[in-house]
């Protein structure tokens, strides 16, 4: 597979540094004040045999700092991560997904027996743009993009050991005065550890989203994202999602989800808080 050069690199870096932050910052000035900064911690733990027979087990405890602009946001992400497997499936952004093995094999010639490994994950930048707002029959446009430093640790199966990095669309619709929907779409340019041969990632998901009361909005979503390796089934589930507003700065999120391929855990359920200053 064609690797893209670390210029695709710096000028993705470049378009979140150069471009999204001065827009996000005019748009600021132009909307109303918001609050400039949110922090939160949520613990996510996932479980699937992922078609083989070894089952894995995830524990993702990602950190997320975010600065807020008037349109848009740039966050940091990084988490630590504890995964029980055989090294066949791998962490990507935080998400496991069937890698075929890329940790170093034994003398054998045999892939590592169901052990668990812990420590620092895969640190991610991503920024957030709204590029048109909601308005009549149109739906506010959001670019989004995302780079993952590889700072996971390859060998103990935390991560690929690459470089990836993404772009996506955010597209958001009031069907009612209660319902919402949503579609995104995001590509995905997977690095390549030596020996393996993981293929670019498109991905999506459509939505709706249900006001339940001032400050609670409930979801559910159905996602898809291309196997990283080829023969594998496609990662696709359906997730549901609650978020809380429980005051004008502390938030509280779950969701849960369901896998309805092998490409995808079983299950995943996911908690977490976050608050705005």
């Amino acid at each position: 597979m064609t690797r893209f050069p670390r210029s695709f690199l710096s000028g993705l870096v470049s378009l979140l540094a150069v471009v999204v932050l001065p827009l996000a910052s005019q748009g600021a000035e132009e909307a109303s004040p918001i609050p400039g900064w949110q922090v939160g911690e949520s613990v996510n733990y996932t479980t699937g045999t992922y078609g083989t027979g070894n089952r894995t087990t995830t524990l993702y405890l990602p950190l997320t700092m975010r600065r807020l602009f008037g349109n848009g946001d740039l966050a940091l992400v990084i988490p630590f991560v504890t995964i029980t497997s055989n090294c066949g499936v791998t962490l990507v952004s935080g998400v496991p997904l069937q890698t075929n093995g890329l940790c170093p094999q034994q003398p054998s010639g045999k892939f590592p027996t169901r052990v668990t490994n812990s420590g620092l994950g895969d640190v991610l930048l991503r920024g957030r743009y709204t590029v048109l707002q909601e308005s009549g029959v149109m739906p506010s446009v959001a670019l989004t993009a995302r780079v993952k430093i590889p700072t996971a640790d390859r060998d103990r199966g935390l991560g690929t050991g690459e470089w990836d990095e993404g772009l996506g669309l955010t597209l958001t619709k009031s069907l009612t005065k209660e319902l919402l929907g949503f579609a995104d779409a995001g590509y995905t340019f997977i690095g390549n550890p030596p020996g393996s041969d993981l293929r670019n990632q498109w991905s999506y998901d459509i939505g709706l989203g249900y006001i339940l009361t001032s400050g609670v909005l409930i979801s559910v979503y159905y996602e898809e994202a291309r196997a990283l390796v080829a023969g594998f089934q496609n990662p696709r589930d359906i997730l549901t999602s609650m978020t809380w507003a429980m005051t004008s700065a502390l938030r509280f999120t779950t969701s849960f989800e369901a896998g309805l391929s092998t490409g995808a855990p079983e299950y995943a359920v996911n908690v977490g808080l976050s608050i705005r200053f």
